[in-house]
């Protein structure tokens, strides 16, 4: 009697009249989206603009998924796109996946230090910003993976095995249960995220060093992830390629994090980073500033109003004293006409004028 396995996914794909809308190409926007939100919050943190991770996003995904295709058809075409009887053609139809991490990242990391040189940026400094949101992209593009049903390991009666039920392009039909490595990579790599972040606070990493982290984090992963798979793939001396590919990055990652702690421990300059947070905070300060003047100048409208108001009240008492017909009764201050005062007042008092 067969467990609950994890089912396969019933379609990849749901059409809109005549266009189709793919999970898998929905998996990786959500994943950049991520990255870049995340990405802006601790790029912000670290004193930069927030705007600037968007703009630099605009080269660097572009650039990465076009080297994440170049590297899975250099390494993988000669089987899949341009042998006997295959259609080189399909190699364009990254909708039916095939992005490989590496040529992603490096190619990814060309398109960024662009960006960042137009913006003034340190890339090393940016890199380190999105490392954390790169690993969740990466967590949250694998499950197109599933949807497509591909990149799946050996065969496993684990209770959380993948049940898989497909037909391939060329009518074989594959229908069992396998390890879920997609599912594996995509824990694995929020686990990398939650440790950069961790390390990056604990141990205040600068100049290059979260992203390093994260690349050696990420490896050692992927490492044993890939000995799961049974894809083709080339061998090299019992090893896959993406295998002798991990090992080989994770030593580069190592090197640079230990090189780069020592020569330069410690973090950026907040405000040697972002010339453009700059400009927000002097922008800020003309801001409030000019508030602040305005502010006042209404209150001291305010108190004049105040007392111009008074000031009519009691011309306008007096006025109405006058039109009442009635004397206003001052003291004389000596005698008036040879007469005491208060026989004075007693006559002004019998005959008003």
């Amino acid at each position: 009697m067969d467990i609950a396995y994890i089912p396969s996914p019933s379609r990849g794909v749901l059409y809109l009249g005549p266009i189709p809308l793919r999970a898998y190409a929905f998996c990786i926007i959500l994943g950049v989206v991520v990255a870049v939100w995340l990405g802006s919050k601790r790029w912000v943190a670290r004193g930069g603009a927030k705007h600037t991770v968007g703009d630099i996003a605009v080269w660097a995904v572009p650039f990465g998924l076009v080297g994440g295709r170049l590297y899975h058809v250099i390494t993988d075409g000669g089987r899949l796109y341009f042998a006997e009887g295959k259609n080189p053609w399909d190699a364009l139809k990254i909708w039916e996946g095939g992005l490989g991490i590496w040529g992603a990242v490096a190619l990814g990391a060309v398109g960024a230090w662009i960006g960042a040189r137009r913006r003034g940026v340190p890339l090393p400094a940016y890199a380190d910003a999105i490392a954390p949101g790169i690993a969740l992209a990466q967590a949250l593009g694998r499950w197109g993976n599933y949807f497509n049903q591909e990149l799946y390991g050996r065969s496993t009666t684990l209770p959380w095995g993948l049940e898989i039920d497909k037909t391939l392009p060329n009518g074989e039909v594959v229908k069992g249960v396998y390890q879920p490595t997609f599912l594996y990579e995509s824990l694995w790599c929020v686990g990398v995220a939650l440790l950069v972040i961790w390390a990056d606070r604990r141990f205040t990493l600068g100049h290059g060093r979260a992203f390093a982290l994260y690349v050696a984090a990420y490896t050692v992963g992927r490492f044993w992830i890939e000995w799961l798979r049974i894809d083709d793939a080339h061998v090299y001396f019992g090893l896959r390629l993406n295998d002798w590919v991990s090992i080989a990055v994770f030593v580069g990652a190592v090197a640079y994090f230990v090189i780069v702690g020592r020569k330069r421990p410690g973090r950026e300059d907040p405000a040697s980073i972002d010339p453009a947070a700059q400009e927000e905070r002097d922008a800020a300060a003309e801001a409030a500033a000019t508030g602040g003047a305005v502010t006042e100048a209404a209150r001291g409208e305010g108190k004049g109003g105040k007392k111009a108001g008074k000031a009519e009240e009691k011309a306008d008492g007096k006025a109405e004293e006058k039109a009442d017909g009635k004397p206003v009764l001052r003291k004389p201050a000596g005698p008036v006409d040879g007469k005491p005062a208060a026989e004075t007042v007693g006559e002004d008092v019998k005959n008003p004028i």
